[in-house]
């Protein structure tokens, strides 16, 4: 499914380059469910980043699904993200002028979904998450884990073939982080590929492989 061969990140200021990500050679099957670990500034969140093609690599090849990533115009990318991926934020990236049902609702309108079927869908969703009473209220009335359910939902409503999950669990309490670990394995056991980035060893427990970052290299 993701095959990436090579691929480094850098930033220039001047004459210098800082590399975030070295080299990174990685293939990831479908149905894998992988954890990406490491230190602060490792380069996690930057390889979630350019897998999810929000950010582009400096070096090296990316193919998703067989297509060559780096040889696609924009326009090409964000149709394959809006088609395939699901991404759940560290900082939730909701949209600030929708509600909780609206931003629900636009990945669904990207996928063409009829209006009927879009509203079922989402009614089920803020069943499954508990939040039927958010569903009219915006992003800044909800609290930091309230943003966090509701960023969750919105990633995995339009069912996604690829989820990528940076630290899911970041802003929830113990008992709210295991329930949503539970829906990401069951999203897993029915098929769907997840790339999650933590640090926490009890959540990468759920994926099949773990892999570890340090300055930017993949640790052997």
């Amino acid at each position: 499914m993701i095959d990436l061969k090579n691929v480094s990140k850098c930033y220039s200021s001047g004459k210098v380059n800082t590399y975030v990500l070295r080299k990174i050679n990685l293939e990831i099957n479908e149905g894998e469910f992988m954890t990406i670990m490491g230190p602060s500034g490792a380069g996690k969140s930057t390889l979630l980043n350019i897998i999810g093609m929000l950010d582009s690599m400096s070096e090296g090849e990316y193919h998703f699904l067989g297509e060559s990533v780096q040889k696609l115009n924009e326009r090409k990318r964000v149709d394959l993200y809006k088609q395939f991926i699901g991404f759940i934020f560290q900082s939730y990236h909701l949209i600030d002028e929708l509600t909780v049902y609206e931003n629900l609702e636009t990945p669904l309108i990207y996928k063409k979904i009829k209006s009927s079927q879009r509203k079922s869908m989402v009614c089920d969703t803020l069943d499954r998450f508990q939040i039927v009473g958010k569903k009219d209220l915006f992003p800044n009335q909800l609290s930091g884990g309230q943003q966090q359910l509701v960023g969750i939902a919105r990633a995995i409503i339009a069912e996604p073939k690829l989820l990528l999950a940076d630290e899911p669990t970041g802003n929830l309490h113990s008992e709210q982080g295991k329930e949503i670990m539970d829906l990401l394995k069951k999203l897993n056991d029915e098929g769907t590929t997840i790339l999650q980035v933590t640090h926490s060893e009890k959540n990468a427990a759920y994926g099949s492989r773990i892999i570890k970052l340090l300055d930017g290299w993949i640790e052997d």
